[in-house]
């Protein structure tokens, strides 16, 4: 971006976990141009959580609200009330803030799902768009396989065709179509969320490039893949390392639970602990909690527990003074303080990016319990790429196969071996980070690239 200023418009994408890694993205850009400024458009709710106590880049960074669809006094937003509102009410929020500072922006930085950012961008003499995708490389590439994928369905349309393997996608020969999420296989595909999801397929390849939550060592077939799709893909992952190799001294950590003291106190010859999470948008159902609880019970294994309030509500009777001499059941925990914790030996989790990510980085085994999205494909590169977890058996937690996955994954012959693989890549994951590792310079090329353009 050289020595003159550049205004930067970034586009987040408000729900789950899309915003929080757009703004540490920001941060780290910011740290390599000085003179930048980012212009954060994002809805309101989003935008508070995330800048709550917190100055992003000494300040570089400014929040600009985007309307979130719903009418005056609506509490609950939805995707789908947000998608419909888009476009519109983004190029809104960009046309007041290039008003206000009588500049237009010089790059735009959006959420691969806002698939418009490379038109918003070339209405302003074809400025670069640079799209960072939250998740892996697996699940973007089955997006942009999604007319093949669909055309398979349709010459196979019985049940056994969703277990057809796609062996013809590189890097992708242990999935079916069936593990595919969701929005590829929608019957409609015009409506909301689907169709955000299919146009960002179709837009993503005009990008100047696409930043991944990954590193190289990762999906090393699947990312050679989309390489060959797309004009350029930056793996940067995983973000946490990058941000803990930047960061001089830790950041102070809320722990309002007391989870980290509660793992420290437990005994040296104890048990590997177990730990619950599934993501901050997700609760089991009720009849998942209760098998869940009469696993761990039966276990009798160490278990850190992070369930709101409404999921407590539907433990059995009894099962917190039972367990309490070897669990702990709190609303929320510091996940990657947990997970970095030595006394953590399995991380039961939906799977979703992450979630996997974090194991990964912390050498955590998974057992995984997929929902929607991504998890299903995560879920399957752990247990069959990766092999560094299991998924429940039967797609749902039953109190004998939720037992049976704790069995191997804590006690079994199987269980050291995939504790030796989420080992090797853990120490990948912080090779890739280090000075010469493949995500530092994937990094350094992404600040070429932006160098280059301005």
């Amino acid at each position: 971006m050289g020595s003159s200023e550049c205004h930067v418009a970034v586009l987040a994408f408000p729900f789950a976990t899309h915003a929080a890694p757009l703004l540490s993205l920001v941060e780290q850009l910011s740290a390599a141009f000085p003179s930048a400024r980012f212009s954060f458009f994002n809805n309101h709710d989003s935008n508070s959580g995330l800048f709550r106590g917190r100055n992003p880049a000494a300040g570089k960074v400014k929040a600009y609200d985007v309307w979130d669809g719903t009418v005056a006094g609506e509490a609950l937003v939805t995707h789908e009330e947000f998608i419909m509102a888009m476009p519109g009410n983004y190029v809104k929020a960009i046309a007041e803030a290039e008003a206000e500072t009588g500049t237009k922006f010089g790059c735009f930085l959006t959420d691969a799902f806002l698939w418009f950012g490379g038109d918003l961008a070339a209405e302003r003499g074809g400025v670069p768009w640079i799209a960072l995708w939250t998740a892996g490389a697996c699940s973007i590439s089955a997006h942009l396989y999604t007319d093949f994928v669909r055309s398979l369905a349709a010459a196979t349309p019985t049940a056994n065709g969703l277990d057809q393997k796609l062996k013809v996608i590189p890097g992708m020969s242990e999935l079916s179509i069936g593990e595919m999420p969701g929005e590829i296989l929608a019957k409609d595909l015009q409506a909301p969320f689907p169709g955000m999801i299919y146009n960002m397929a179709l837009k993503l390849p005009g990008a100047n490039a696409v930043v991944l939550n990954s590193f190289q060592n990762l999906e090393p077939t699947v990312t050679d893949d989309l390489r060959s799709k797309l004009q350029k893909v930056f793996n940067i992952g995983p973000m946490i390392l990058r941000q803990a190799a930047a960061t001089p001294k830790p950041p102070i950590i809320s722990d309002d639970h007391n989870c980290l003291p509660w793992l420290d106190s437990l005994p040296p010859a104890s048990p590997p602990a177990v730990y619950l999470s599934f993501g901050s948008g997700l609760t089991p159902p009720p009849d998942e909690i209760v098998a869940l609880a009469e696993a761990l019970e039966a276990k009798r294994a160490p278990f850190l527990w992070s369930l709101k309030p409404h999921g407590v509500k539907h433990l059995p009777e009894g099962f917190l003074e039972r367990t309490k001499e070897f669990g702990k059941i709190v609303p929320w925990a510091p996940q990657v303080q947990v997970l970095s914790h030595p006394g953590v030996g399995a991380f039961v989790t939906h799977c979703g990016w992450n979630s996997t990510l974090e194991a990964i980085s912390f050498g955590v085994c998974l057992i995984c319990r997929p929902f929607y999205g991504d998890q299903q494909i995560n879920s399957r590169f752990v247990e069959s790429v990766w092999e560094i977890g299991v998924k429940v058996e039967g797609g749902k937690f039953t109190k004998d196969e939720t037992l049976k996955a704790l069995n191997v994954v804590l006690d079994s012959d199987r269980g050291k071996l995939l504790k030796e693989n989420v080992v090797k890549l853990k120490g990948e994951a912080m090779e890739a980070v280090k000075p010469n590792g493949s995500s530092t310079k994937d990094f350094q090329e992404l600040v070429h690239l932006l160098n280059g353009y301005f």
